[in-house]
């Protein structure tokens, strides 16, 4: 059979280059010694979730951590899975976890010397290479159509074997010269298959980055190269960009090594150097005392969205993940509590083997502390800026009154920033945690210990001696006052020494007073708190929190 006229019959393009101009057009990129090139590869779906992020973050550490380069490419040869405005999405839902590209598809940078960043633009690129695999003897046509392939599987999966198109399956792999142009002739469409070279008889050692020596079974499969209509599929596309990309190490998921085999022999065949491969473990969660995957289906935290919505501060996020992707990260941060997590040296030597469990309160607790450390003034912005896009009508009329709600966050986060108060975890609830400062979002719920009348006794005298020019010492002599008034113990010493002769202690008495202007019977400072509040309205709460 005349090969070379074959792949000319096959792919008659008149405009594909020479192999070695790609390698001209493609230069190895010139970079410090052990730099890494890393990608991220998403399809344009539209959905990012954490999983993504996990990925992401290691690809964007590790690059940057050793002087190298972190791109964005698109693989969109499922033209029918595309989702408008998914690229941009994926970019910025990524910057805002400080994840940011080099390179790549959408980013405006001098770097931009390896695009076209999306596959269906790279088109020429996998046909001239198709071409040559076919002239080689190496690809061939498929004229099977899909009903005739789920015939197969169906046969296959009767008789408890492999599915796949191999071995006796491969009816079209040995097609006659005669055979291949009576069906062109005919105007059936085809695909372009790899001929394999390789036998499940075979064993391959491969050294996986993260995972460490792993045994592989050979490819025997006759996967699919250009799909009909010219594009290519991921295998094929993956194994090309990620040559002439002069991508360097590929981290994925654990889901990808069933596709090794097919990988390993694509380069092989191809004769290109293959990338070093790391294969992270599958994010798993606790459900009912056992582990399993994170799911998009069952779970809303695999969501980016997720985090956002619920004004997870960014930051926090990001050191949560790297104490389940390096785990030496938390050492490291308790040596160096105040440097910036980018100083760590990320390596992919330290990644997890086994399923990372993913724990909400954990990073909870991260959360709280990391935002315990802004000052009040950024505590705003950050609170601004997640009622801006994601809070109520309410939220965004609070915010607008900035020196109001500092004055708040002073009081709720502490201004000691050895002793700063952890009550704010995010967003959502920060904002709800300061509601009762807003009468329109005031919900008391007048819980009293006490009776009608001694509630109402301690709220009225309490309402006729508040002047808020009194400081906090001024502010409880009066609280004691009224307190021993109605009957309560003026001094703790006093009720703990006998308290079957008072109604109760002063901190009762405060209490009350507590609940009638927060709603709730435990807050910051109270005097603070009717400060921020001002006269007029402190009162009027007094007021309505009478009983009867």
């Amino acid at each position: 059979m005349d090969l070379i006229k074959l792949a000319s019959a096959l792919i008659p393009d008149t405009d594909l280059l020479p192999l070695d101009k790609y390698e001209e057009m493609y230069p190895p990129r010139d970079l410090p010694k052990g730099a890494q090139v890393t990608r991220l590869a998403p399809s344009p779906t539209g959905f990012i979730h954490l999983g993504n992020l996990y990925s992401a973050l290691a690809d964007e550490r590790i690059a940057h951590t050793t002087g190298g380069i972190f791109y964005l490419r698109i693989e969109d040869t499922d033209e029918k899975r595309r989702v408008e405005g998914a690229v941009e999405s994926v970019i910025r839902s990524l910057k805002y976890f400080n994840v940011n590209f080099d390179e790549g598809a959408e980013i405006d940078s001098p770097l931009n010397k390896y695009g076209p960043y999306y596959q269906r633009r790279r088109a020429s690129i996998y046909r001239a290479f198709a071409k040559d695999l076919i002239a080689r003897g190496l690809a061939y046509p498929c004229f099977c159509k899909e009903e005739e392939l789920d015939r197969v599987r169906e046969e296959q999966t009767a008789q408890k074997q492999i599915t796949g198109y191999y071995g006796r399956y491969a009816v079209c792999r040995n097609l006659s010269e005669e055979q291949i142009y009576a069906n062109l002739a005919a105007g059936k469409p085809f695909v372009i298959r790899l001929k394999s070279q390789g036998s499940t008889e075979n064993k391959l050692t491969f050294r996986d980055r993260i995972k460490g020596e792993i045994t592989v079974t050979e490819n025997d499969q006759d996967v699919v190269l250009l799909k009909s209509d010219g594009i290519p599929t991921y295998h094929f596309a993956h194994a090309i960009d990620d040559h002439f990309m002069r991508t360097t190490l590929v981290i994925r998921g654990e889901e990808w090594l069933s596709s090794l085999p097919v990988h390993i022999e694509l380069f092989k065949v191809l004769g290109f150097p293959m990338p070093a491969y790391g294969h992270t473990c599958s994010l798993m969660k606790m459900d009912g005392g056992t582990k399993r995957k994170l799911s998009k289906r069952k779970d809303p935290e695999l969501s980016l969205d997720y985090y956002r919505k619920a004004g997870y501060y960014p930051v926090a996020v990001v050191k949560y993940l790297m104490t389940i992707l390096n785990s030496n990260f938390e050492e490291w941060e308790r040596k160096n509590p105040d440097a910036d997590y980018t100083q760590f040296r990320f390596t992919i030597e330290k990644m997890g083997k086994s399923g990372a469990l993913f724990d909400l309160d954990k990073l909870n607790d991260i959360s709280r502390t990391e935002l315990s450390r802004l000052s009040a003034e950024e505590m705003y912005d950050f609170l601004n800026g997640w009622a801006e896009e994601f809070g109520s009508d309410s939220d965004r009329a609070h915010f607008a009154d900035r020196a109001y709600v500092i004055d708040i966050l002073n009081l709720v986060m502490g201004t000691n920033s050895k002793k700063r108060r952890k009550d704010i975890e995010r967003a959502e609830q920060g904002a709800a945690l300061i509601g009762y400062f807003f009468d329109d979002t005031f919900s008391p719920v007048y819980d009293y210990r006490f009776d009608g009348d001694t509630v109402n006794a301690i709220l009225s005298g309490f309402a006729a001696e508040y002047d808020p020019s009194d400081d906090n010492s001024a502010w409880f002599a009066k609280v004691k006052s009224v307190a021993a008034r109605c009957g309560f113990a003026a001094e703790m010493s006093d009720y703990r020494a006998d308290p079957s002769a008072y109604r109760g202690s002063v901190a009762d008495a405060a209490e009350i007073l507590r609940i009638a202007v927060t709603g709730m019977p435990n807050s910051p400072d109270l005097c603070t708190i009717m400060k921020i509040l001002g006269r007029e309205r402190s009162l009027a709460r007094l007021a309505a929190a009478r009983v009867g």
